[in-house]
């Protein structure tokens, strides 16, 4: 991965678990949490992705060698 792109992942990351976090809280009504686990999956799929993309990447480098 590249540097922006590994930045990117940590960034998709750390907005999934500040979203974890807030699912977290009892407080929460069902409607927010909801969109709230919407969100998460949309950044953990985004996250998988770019992880997929990087392992193509890798592959390709080897099979280069």
């Amino acid at each position: 991965m590249s540097e922006k792109t590994t930045e990117d992942f940590e960034v998709r990351l750390d907005k999934a678990k500040a979203i974890l976090e807030k699912l977290m809280n009892p407080e929460i009504t069902l409607s927010d949490s909801v969109k709230a686990y919407e969100e998460g999956m949309k950044e953990l799929q985004e996250a998988q992705k770019m992880l997929e993309n990087a392992q193509l990447q890798v592959e390709t480098i080897r099979k280069g060698e």
